[in-house]
């Protein structure tokens, strides 16, 4: 197995794409960006290598984001690869008209949910519309938890992460006696996966984020091989430290709401990140809403209409705390 970076303007850093070519099988798991750029940079590493596209046998693919999925469908039509992704997602990568308006009409939904800003939303909406990968769409076969596929050898089992996206899979296996794992943007090594922006499709998910790192912490991977940048060497350490950071964050929330008296999501993201910009507009109020539903479901926090206020007691809960953390029940 080797990493392949490839170029990504995104804040993640670049994306990584897995190739498998040591044995019968040629294997991709994710493709990186629909960019030209990319795909230079993805024939040059074949040509390395003494392959082309059309030597692809299969794809795995960790979930829909377009710079994940943005050369699934060309690299399909050069080789008749089979594509494999989770069923949640596999509408929008195979480009779904349907699952795609739908996804936008929830977006919408979202922005006014928030309190979203009309100059915002105009800016975000030309932000969205440049997003969605352009040229061919491959046809997917859905993949389920628990799944596993042998690739020259090795087992690839599914592990279901939902929160970042909806269908996020990770990849376990075992090599050489150790247990590692590809996480997509389950856990990276920079940057802490969004969520409830990066896709409104999904239910609870700061509930269902925190019980997939708490998996990772559970499993004790010996090595994590992530959606970008470099491979992590503690992957529990890693995903630990995002449960901390998620736990200051519910703190966060809870000060502004106890500072500021009744807001709604767009006040609280505007006191966590300030002024935002592009592809920001959609993931601060996203993750400040998630926050706020969490807090709300473990009755911290009230919802009245579009505002939300700390339940009875809790400034005061806030105000005898020494740490800056809350606990987050998942």
């Amino acid at each position: 197995m080797e990493r392949l970076s490839l170029s990504n303007s995104a804040f993640e850093g670049n994306n990584n794409t897995y190739l498998f070519a040591d044995g019968p099988e040629t294997v991709l798991i994710d493709t990186g960006d629909w960019m030209a750029t990319t795909r230079e940079q993805l024939e040059a590493a074949f040509d390395e290598r003494e392959l082309e596209f059309s030597d692809i046998d299969r794809m795995f693919l960790t979930h829909w984001h377009g710079d994940h999925t943005g050369l699934a469908g060309e690299l399909q039509a050069a080789s008749g690869a089979e594509v494999y992704a989770h069923t949640a997602d596999a509408p929008l990568i195979e480009g779904d008209e349907d699952a795609w308006a739908e996804l936008s009409d929830l977006q919408e939904q979202s922005f006014e949910q928030w309190g979203m800003p009309d100059a915002k939303r105009d800016a975000l909406r030309e932000v969205l519309a440049g997003g969605k990968p352009t040229g061919e769409s491959p046809t997917v076969t859905t993949v389920e938890d628990g799944e596993t596929f042998s690739v020259n050898g090795i087992d690839l089992e599914v592990v279901h992460t939902s929160g970042h996206a909806a269908g996020l899979c990770m990849f376990e296996f075992t090599r050489e006696g150790r247990r590692e794992v590809f996480s997509g943007d389950a856990l990276l090594p920079v940057y802490t996966p969004n969520v409830g922006g990066a896709d409104v499709r999904v239910e609870r998910p700061l509930e269902k984020y925190l019980r997939a790192l708490q998996g990772i912490v559970d499993a004790d991977y010996d090595r994590a091989w992530p959606g970008h940048r470099d491979p992590i060497d503690d992957p529990a350490a890693r995903a630990q430290y995002i449960i901390d950071h998620h736990e200051e964050r519910s703190w966060r929330v809870l000060d502004a709401l106890d500072r500021k008296g009744p807001c709604d999501t767009w006040t609280v993201s505007d006191d966590l990140f300030g002024d935002l910009e592009s592809i920001h507009i959609l993931h601060g109020p996203g993750e400040s809403d998630a926050h706020l539903t969490h807090l709300e479901r473990a009755g911290t926090v009230v919802r009245a209409g579009t505002e939300y206020r700390l339940a009875d007691g809790v400034a005061d809960e806030l105000a005898a705390s020494d740490e800056k953390r809350w606990p987050l029940e998942y």
